[in-house]
């Protein structure tokens, strides 16, 4: 586990020394505070609903996410140091969870950094916070699972961008699943829309804490984690 922790707190400290990871932070304080703005600032009469923030910052997240995980393996292949990272004793699964779990750290920022916008919102009328915490546990939970994918992205490729553009399509793609599956009728639209990144936040979003949605964001994070450790496995290998 100490290993697990070391390499978290190096991928930590890589996201503070590089300038990308702030860019993604400004662009990401940027456009939520122009959603909110017009949502709530602008709308007359405002509507005190957190809802409406979640769901304008969890769209955020597809661009957002694949910038702050596009580094996290490939530039180890970039630089040349994916050699010692991988015959150090650290475990393949223990080199990706360690990665990960600075994502998640990342990813809390990003949540924290929301939670002004309900703060704002409750100086003009009551929020209805079991709405509010569930939504946020919604976006929180999106957005493990999002990490995962940025990070199975970035094990695919040496190069940044173009493991920032595989996170970005392969994200696109689970987040429209939803709509995709309206092409398709009975039995297979039901099953095509059950791998949508959206469709589960809705329960949680109406204040209903259903076990089956949070289950399937921790499954495909998992999913993706247990991928690039096999994609890594190969290239350990070669």
């Amino acid at each position: 586990m100490r290993r697990v922790w070391a390499i978290c707190s190096k991928e930590l400290q890589m996201y503070f020394f590089s300038p990308i990871a702030y860019v993604a932070f400004a662009f990401y304080v940027l456009l939520s505070s122009f959603f909110f703005y017009i949502n709530f600032v602008s709308g007359q009469p405002p509507i005190i609903d957190a809802r409406s923030v979640v769901g304008n910052t969890s769209f955020i997240y597809l661009f957002i996410i694949p910038l702050l995980t596009m580094r996290l393996v490939a530039d180890e292949f970039r630089q040349g140091t994916d050699e010692l990272l991988l015959t150090s004793p650290a475990g393949i699964s223990e080199i990706v969870i360690g990665k990960y779990l600075s994502a998640l750290v990342v990813q809390v920022g990003l949540v924290a950094i929301s939670l002004i916008y309900p703060l704002i919102m409750s100086a003009f009328g009551d929020l209805d916070k079991p709405v509010m915490w569930l939504s946020y546990l919604s976006m929180f939970l999106l957005g493990c699972a999002m990490m995962a994918v940025g990070l199975f992205a970035s094990s695919l490729t040496n190069n940044q961008m173009v493991g920032g553009m595989v996170g970005f399509v392969l994200l696109l793609l689970l987040w429209l699943l939803d709509w995709l599956s309206d092409s398709f009728g009975g039995k297979l639209k039901e099953w095509i829309g059950q791998f949508s990144l959206t469709s589960h936040m809705t329960n949680l979003q109406k204040g209903v804490l259903h076990g089956g949605d949070i289950v399937f964001y921790i499954t495909l994070a998992a999913v993706f984690l247990v991928l690039s450790i096999q994609v890594l496995e190969r290239k350990r290998w070669r």
